[in-house]
């Protein structure tokens, strides 16, 4: 049984940063693509930034620069470090895990992912 749970959502002034982290069981952390995923209210959802099993890493063009994903296998611990907040980084935030020993793909949408965490909801005002 796979579980994922985040925490670390709040609400932040815009420019603030927050580290989101998600802890998994069931899942090796090593052994799979990870992500995170948001759904700002209204809006489809959208894959934010990957990390494959090799510690490579994707993100999407809208928080590259400011978003850092990360991972500690040993702790089966996933993070997400946002510096320069907008407001429209405002959503749900949801950590994800794709079939375990499955790589990232480039074209990794959020139905690429199979295990969702239940997300940590982040609001950020002007």
């Amino acid at each position: 049984q796979v579980h994922l749970e985040e925490s670390g959502g709040g609400s932040v002034q815009a420019g603030g940063s927050l580290r989101l982290s998600c802890e998994g069981s069931g899942y090796p952390f090593g052994a799979g693509c990870l992500g995170w995923l948001r759904q700002p209210p209204g809006k489809e959802r959208e894959v934010v930034a990957t990390i494959d099993l090799d510690g490579s890493t994707r993100y999407a063009d809208s928080v590259e620069g400011r978003f850092t994903i990360s991972k500690d296998n040993a702790k089966n611990t996933l993070y997400l470090r946002m510096n320069s907040l907008k407001p429209e980084d405002s959503a749900m935030y949801n950590c994800a895990a794709v079939p375990i020993f499955v790589a990232c793909s480039a074209q990794a949408g959020p139905s690429s992912f199979r295990y969702w965490g239940q997300g940590t909801p982040v609001t950020v005002s002007s």
